[in-house]
């Protein structure tokens, strides 16, 4: 086992390791290292960690010490000579008429070396290009071809799901991509649609291809002839995600059907014909390749929810409420059968009769006082205004309604 800090030189830039020589770094710690190009300054990524002999390339480099404030300091004026520098490099491609794209200029943490990096369709003769800009910036001069990728990577951007380059935020090594991954994800071929910024296929095709060509391996191939719950087909159509395939059947080979993957029975794959000498079975027996229907989850019983009301019922009545409660409608029933027994009342006055509501509301808009009859025909009492009534009517209407 090998103690070793992981140490990033850009934001999102591949992580290299280093020695700690005994240092406790934590993440996020700005560190200066010593690397085949110098001395430079980076930050640490991952602490101290011990990892397998085989993970680490020799030689390990060691770290020199932890970053103060004055490296930091260095580190701002190297950002300030590199945008000179780069403005410069610019100027004498001009001027040379060299068919190249500056996309970057770094300075050594020493500050004795600058690097230019470029990109190019083919290669460039920057021999002249180099003795000027070593006469004008009295330093070591160094230009390094790259490709488009590592121009995104560098510059940064958005793709076109909205959210940040992945190879400017994590990607640290850039993984092949090939055409062939997405016809196995079903996607449009149309190459403004599947490429990056870069111009390259975009990384992110990589990232679902495994769990894609796993779903390969359970579903039949297209043009494969199976056997559905309805009859004999072809396979027209494969939907991985769904893992559904569209039949064309030989009974109905105009009007297509959509079966899972484990209701079709492969006869012959991917050729899309009829075998010799095939005996379609017949459909009691094909019948049998019919999904059952998943039964409809049921919801578990809660507290709340699909609790039975005779349960909320028992859990609020307390022991004696039952028989306070029927002591309390008998109570109730006996007075309401002592209020329409009541001896002193006349019988007229005990049977009340059905009232006209339309007849006694054409009255009342008249000013006039209804005069009901009784059920058996004989006349009631008169009805007569409340006094508090009497007195909001207007002038005119004060003799309305008394006898």
């Amino acid at each position: 086992m090998t103690e070793i800090i992981g140490v990033r030189f850009k934001e999102g830039g591949k992580q290299y390791y280093f020695d700690p020589c005994g240092l406790t770094v934590a993440p996020g710690q700005d560190v200066i290292v010593e690397t085949s190009r110098g001395v430079e300054y980076g930050t640490c990524a991952q602490g101290n960690t011990m990892v397998e002999d085989e993970a680490v390339t020799p030689p390990l480099r060691p770290v020199v010490r932890a970053a103060t404030e004055e490296d930091r300091q260095t580190m701002e004026r190297n950002k300030e000579k590199e945008a000179r520098a780069f403005q410069i490099c610019q100027e004498k491609i001009a001027a040379h008429g060299l068919e190249m794209k500056l996309v970057e200029a770094e300075y050594s943490f020493e500050g004795n070396k600058i690097l230019f990096f470029f990109t190019a369709e083919g290669r460039v003769d920057f021999r002249a290009l180099v003795k000027d800009l070593a006469s004008t910036l009295h330093a070591r001069i160094e230009l390094r071809q790259i490709g488009v990728r590592d121009e995104a990577k560098m510059l940064g951007g958005l793709g076109i799901c909205g959210r940040p380059f992945c190879c400017a935020q994590f990607l640290d090594e850039f993984q092949p991509v090939s055409i062939k991954m997405a016809k196995t994800q079903n996607l449009s071929l149309n190459p403004t649609k599947i490429s990056g910024t870069c111009g390259r296929l975009m990384c992110c095709l990589k990232y679902e291809q495994e769990a894609y060509e796993d779903l390969v391996k359970h579903a039949p191939k297209q043009e494969s002839f199976v056997e559905t719950p309805d009859g004999a087909g072809t396979v027209s159509s494969v939907n991985l995600l769904r893992q559904q395939v569209q039949v064309r059947l030989e009974s109905a080979p105009d009007t297509p059907k959509c079966y899972q993957n484990c209701e079709v029975r492969v006869v012959r794959s991917g050729k899309g014909k009829r075998p010799e000498n095939y005996v379609e079975p017949p459909l009691e027996e094909l019948a049998k390749l019919r999904r059952a229907p998943d039964p409809e989850p049921q919801p578990e019983p809660g507290p709340f929810f699909g609790t039975p009301l005779e349960v909320f019922q028992e859990a609020a009545a307390q022991p004696g409420q039952e028989e306070a409660q029927e002591g309390e409608r008998r109570s109730r029933s006996r007075r309401r059968r002592s209020r329409s027994e009541r001896p002193d009342r006349p019988q007229e006055e005990r049977q009340r009769p059905e009232r006209q509501p339309v007849q006694q509301e054409a009255q009342e808009q008249a000013g006039e006082d209804p005069a009901p009859q009784s059920a058996e025909g004989g006349e009631k009492r008169p009805y007569r205004r409340h006094r508090r009534y009497r007195d909001r009517r207007g002038p005119g209407q004060q003799g309305a309604g008394q006898e």
